[in-house]
């Protein structure tokens, strides 16, 4: 009996449009977990439920419509393209924002393959290959894919929380690519409204620490947002860095983003076929996090493998 579905969320349209943008759904035992969701700019992960059917992310907020749900990205992405044996020129693009940011130009990174199996009735694997591409430009009208990343997301269905892992590797193409320093990188989770500091909600680290401002710029095994929902419950959701991102410093703020950034204070620097990885678990929790009873699901945060 197959327990996951992963399918397309079917919208009627008249006859010969064609939707702009595309939505795969994944569910468990009749329970929708996440939608994989391919917007203009982005491959992003919305929604996101919680064992209740809570959502705890939102999409494309007023103030930042960049931060989609959870997304995988960086600005400062810095291409070599060669013009003779021995000079280069830089082109400067951004896996970011959706329009010109201080003079970089926006790429889009856009699903060319999924597939999944169900390796236990509790576990699904999803691979994901992606295309990084840079604008429609001058010499460049089809774009260029500067990058090539493949995208592995496990999904493990709870009775008080759904654990994400996710993990992506990230190869350079053609040319040479020199990406960040920089503050706009490399997982970023925007909250729902109700988690938000700024609507009563609460952010706290592994630390103690509590409040985007004390967080922020710190180092911790885990940071956990969780507020309000509907119906007067609670819900929220626990972040965790995999091992691959190092001893990277906390984004936090109280408007509703968490960044996972191991792109911070270092570079990227990738030779054609090079590769970097990073990775985090998600645990999507009813309840607060002490409620939901979380705190097991750090130990396995560097169990998720590529293959």
């Amino acid at each position: 009996m197959r327990n996951f579905t992963v399918e397309d969320d079917r919208i009627e349209l008249p006859r010969g449009a064609t939707a702009r943008a595309r939505r795969v759904k994944v569910g468990w035992r009749g329970r929708q977990v996440l939608g994989l969701s391919q917007g203009d700019f982005r491959n992003y992960i919305y929604p996101l439920f919680t064992p209740s059917g809570i959502q705890v992310t939102s999409e494309s907020p007023i103030d930042h419509p960049h931060h989609q749900s959870v997304t995988v990205g960086a600005d400062h992405f810095n291409c070599y393209l060669p013009y003779s044996s021995d000079k280069f020129e830089e082109a400067n693009y951004s896996f970011y924002v959706n329009y010109v940011f201080q003079g970089r130009a926006p790429g889009r990174i856009v699903s060319r393959g999924l597939s999944h199996r169900e390796t236990a009735p509790g576990h699904l694997r999803i691979l994901q290959e992606l295309d990084w591409q840079g604008p429609e430009e001058w010499g460049a009208p089809d774009r260029r894919t500067v990058a090539a990343e493949t995208r592995a997301i496990d999904v493990l269905p709870g009775a008080t929380a759904n654990v994400i892992d996710i993990r992506t590797r990230l190869s350079a193409t053609e040319w040479a690519l020199r990406i960040g320093p920089t503050r706009h990188a490399f997982f970023t989770i925007r909250l729902a409204d109700g988690l938000r500091v700024v609507d009563g909600g609460s952010v706290i680290d592994s630390e103690g620490r509590s409040g985007g401002a004390a967080i922020s710029g710190q180092r911790a095994a885990w940071v956990d947002a969780y507020g309000a929902a509907c119906k007067g419950r609670q819900a929220g959701i626990r972040v965790i860095p995999h091992p691959s991102c190092g001893d990277a410093a906390w984004g936090t703020a109280d408007y509703g983003t968490i960044t996972v950034n191991p792109l911070l204070d270092k570079a990227w620097e990738l030779s054609p076929g090079d590769s970097v990885e990073a990775g985090v678990r998600l645990v999507v929790h009813d309840g607060s996090a002490d409620e939901a009873g979380v705190g097991g699901c750090i130990e396995a945060s560097g169990a998720v493998e590529m293959g």
